[in-house]
């Protein structure tokens, strides 16, 4: 049985929030953060994000978890650091800000010298050693997260795989601390080179992110030549070389991973002769567009999109491919309202924001939505949505 340790978490968002929860059931977590909400929620019992097995963890089970603005606090006596702080891609600079990250590892070692920490955040190839380099400190470890928003507890419960960038004690120690407090004791651990663990994630992703092109491109030719698009895909996905995981066409992957990991894997090729993955960024695009397209066809006057979030189940809008899509909309000169009780009335210029569900229902020709949702069911008109085999 592993002893208790004292875990600080960086960063409350999917991954902090649920590495939090998940490390709590056995160990001592302290949870740190600047955003004084996201500390209130935790000290009171709440998720800091949409995530049902959180929540059900919050109110069931009995946990080792405190929230705190005071970074000493948080860091003093920590046996391991967890940073799980943002990183958003720089459009202009063609990488990761990763200043958030460098703040809180600094912050940390003001307060620990000892500590390993790892970082959980996605991060450009290289990172991790630079910091070693800079800080002239072996203490920083690289761990990749494969984690779904709106599931990401249920997926470190289950975790495909545990993989660390470092390959001494504590990286072992670290692993096995993730290993124990899941619920699958059979999971693969891989101690690599912190290189290597970050061109894991990015390649793991931009592999995920190719594979919902593909199927998209596949929907976008069905829609074009007028096919049965699910008897395309049943058929296709019946190979058991192509198999039926990650087949649900959509309306561009979006969300906080995929589209800036590709971006970012893209940087990382700058020198080494490539195709696949600039194709794979600029197909998510040319989806986008593609579908703008064919709902103006449709002739609809008043378009009614129904929720911005990237997908059911979680409550992030970043990067959601129904923005993109909405824009696209707009520019074609349709009409669009939008019902999203999360969004700011400023955040699409153009498109008309309705509070009420019953008057967005009244008021729209057609519905696009890319979520399942027993509410649109109450409307009596056509509905666009990718979501054709009813999954998520």
């Amino acid at each position: 049985m592993m002893k208790r340790l004292n875990v600080a978490v960086a960063g409350l968002g999917y991954v902090g929030m649920s590495l939090a929860v998940l490390l709590a059931r056995k160990h001592s977590v302290i949870a740190f953060d600047i955003d004084p909400d996201r500390i209130a929620k935790v000290n009171a019992g709440q998720s800091t994000v949409a995530d049902q097995e959180i929540d059900k963890a919050l109110a069931t089970e009995d946990l080792s978890l405190t929230g705190t603005l005071d970074p000493e606090a948080a860091f003093s006596g920590a046996d391991f650091i967890i940073v799980a702080a943002p990183t958003n891609y720089d459009e202009q600079a063609h990488f990761f800000d990763t200043s958030a990250v460098e703040d809180v590892i600094r912050t940390a070692r003001v307060h620990n010298k000892s500590a390993l920490i790892v970082i959980k955040s996605t991060i450009p190839v290289g990172f991790t050693a630079q910091q070693r380099a800079v800080l002239m400190d072996d203490g920083i470890a690289f761990s990749p997260e494969f984690l779904r928003e709106g599931k990401a507890l249920y997926d470190n419960y289950y975790p495909s795989r545990i993989i660390v960038g470092a390959k001494g004690d504590s990286a072992a120690q670290f692993a096995e601390m993730l290993k124990d407090a899941s619920l699958k004791p059979e999971v693969e651990i891989l101690l690599t080179g912190s290189d290597e663990a970050e061109a894991i994630k990015l390649f793991a992703n931009t592999y995920l992110a190719t594979r919902v092109a593909f199927f998209n491109e596949l929907d976008s030719f069905g829609l074009a030549q007028g096919l049965n698009v699910s008897e395309l895909i049943n058929g296709v996905c019946l190979d058991p070389r192509v198999g039926t995981g990650y087949n649900n066409p959509s309306f561009g992957y979006g969300g906080y991973c995929l589209p800036k990991d590709t971006k970012q894997l893209l940087a990382n090729y700058k020198d080494v002769p490539h195709q696949l993955v600039q194709a794979v960024v600029d197909a998510n695009s040319s989806r986008k567009k593609f579908i703008a397209e064919q709902i103006v066809k449709t002739g609809a006057k008043t378009l009614g999109v129904y929720r911005l979030t990237m997908k059911q189940g979680s409550d992030n809008m970043r990067s959601s491919a129904m923005y993109d899509v909405v824009k696209y909309l707009l520019a074609e000169g349709a009409h669009v309202i939008v019902y999203e009780p999360m969004l700011p009335d400023d955040n699409l210029k153009g498109a008309e924001i309705v509070e009420s569900l019953d008057e967005f229902l009244h008021r729209s020709d057609q519905v696009i939505c890319n979520r399942k949702d027993a509410v649109i069911q109450a409307f009596s008109g056509p509905i666009f949505t990718r979501d054709i085999f009813g999954v998520d």
